[in-house]
């Protein structure tokens, strides 16, 4: 999630590794680059219902920062992946459950054929943990398809 400070831009966000942290937006868009040197990064803006809501949201990421990555994808509270912390910055707020911006739903780790995924089976193997099929949870493009966003720029385009 986007924020200024001090006339500065940053991304506040979790990311492996590092965990929460506040990025400068520079460092951000130069992270995922195409072959063409361009950031592959799309700017969505929620819906101006929830003006009032990004302070709030906003603190609830800075009050974590250096909390670690969650590697397993559990909402536990003590690690956060990116979904997760961008959904819990407006699920935590006084906001009624149907409109909170962004859905949950089981996740699945598993092919079109219904079977564990062998990049999942490896990922949970080596972290000796056993893959949360169907555990609740969020991910980019669960929150991508949010009727309460709208997306505004696309950096790889310009």
């Amino acid at each position: 999630m986007a924020m200024q400070k001090e006339g500065k831009w940053f991304v506040v966000e979790a990311i492996p590794k590092e965990g929460i942290c506040q990025t400068p937006l520079k460092k951000f868009l130069n992270r995922n680059k195409n072959k063409f040197d361009k950031s592959q990064t799309t700017v969505a803006r929620l819906d101006n219902y929830y003006q009032p809501y990004f302070s709030k949201a906003i603190a609830y990421g800075l009050e974590r920062i250096n909390t670690p990555y969650d590697e397993i994808f559990l909402w536990d509270d003590t690690s956060y992946y990116c979904s997760e912390l961008v959904y819990k910055m407006f699920s935590t707020q006084d906001l009624p459950k149907d409109a909170i911006p962004f859905l949950t739903h089981p996740m699945t780790f598993n092919d079109s054929t219904g079977k564990p995924m062998p990049s999942w089976v490896t990922y949970y193997k080596t972290r000796n943990q056993p893959i949360p099929e169907g555990i609740e949870g969020t991910n980019p493009n669960l929150m991508a398809s949010s009727t309460k966003i709208t997306f505004v720029h696309n950096y790889e385009k310009e």
